[in-house]
């Protein structure tokens, strides 16, 4: 006779059920833009028990705080606007959870903004981003007829190695503009308060999130492979913002709105 298996039951109360899910928008800037996705999450669960947020948690043998993450920027890169959603056991005042947290967290990872959560997923609003690349050390000129060689190009294939291994896909079609500037033009008042190096040529493009996604350093690869360009050391690179993909003015709007 065949041995049923008895099924565990967790012990306990069931978890507080989630009356609230939150939306929101940090930035990994200065010497925080070298944090994992991994480091940030577990700072940031200690960040909300400082906070004391009241957290909903999933049910179970090993219960987790109900947070999700969409679309984080790799490690190094720098950005302004990242993004992710916890849910809550009591309603909150958004405002008062953005500053308790902002200041539970590191100086560098800054707690931006907080609304409450609209209906549908938070990553299908993240069609697009805004990058700049800082260029240290690499000539206006140079960079500008690399950019142009590109953007003349009706498909640019670059290989990256996966998990799964070697992924051929093309990177110009993702890129939706793309221009480049000196320090002094590369900011304007539309966008945040980042600064740019004094000796440096930049790039700022607006990138449409595809599947593969096309990550910067993608771009570079192509740049490196079309124009030859070899930066003596590597751009700075900055997101500056992800959200819905405004096609009529080429620009990324804001996804909490």
């Amino acid at each position: 006779m065949a041995r049923q298996a008895r099924q565990r039951v967790p012990e306990g109360p069931a978890p507080d059920p989630a009356v609230q899910k939150l939306r929101i928008r940090y930035t990994k800037r200065g010497r925080l833009r070298f944090t994992s996705s991994r480091d940030f999450q577990r700072a940031l669960e200690r960040a909300l028990r400082r906070a004391d947020v009241p957290m909903a948690f999933s049910a179970g043998f090993h219960p987790h705080p109900k947070i999700s993450y969409a679309n984080a920027a790799a490690t190094g890169t720098g950005s302004e606007a990242e993004y992710f959603e916890i849910s809550v056991t009591q309603r909150v005042e958004p405002e008062s959870v953005r500053a308790a947290l902002d200041e539970a967290l590191p100086e560098g990872i800054d707690i931006l903004q907080v609304v409450e959560a609209a209906p549908g997923a938070l990553a299908d609003r993240l069609e697009a981003s805004d990058w700049l690349l800082e260029f240290a050390g690499v000539p206006l000129e140079v960079l500008e007829a690399a950019v142009a060689a590109l953007m003349e190009r009706d498909t640019a294939e670059v290989t990256r190695l996966t998990k799964s291994g070697p992924r051929t896909f093309d990177v110009r079609g993702s890129i939706v503009a793309a221009r480049v500037l000196g320090p002094r033009d590369a900011l304007d008042d539309t966008v945040t308060t980042h600064e740019v190096g004094t000796d440096c040529a930049i790039l700022r493009m607006v990138v449409r999130h595809t599947t593969p996604a096309v990550r910067p350093d993608d771009i570079l690869t192509a740049l490196r492979e079309i124009a030859d360009l070899q930066p003596p050391r590597p751009p700075l690179v900055t997101r500056l913002a992800q959200g819905p993909l405004d096609t009529a003015n080429v620009r990324v709007t804001d996804p909490l709105e």
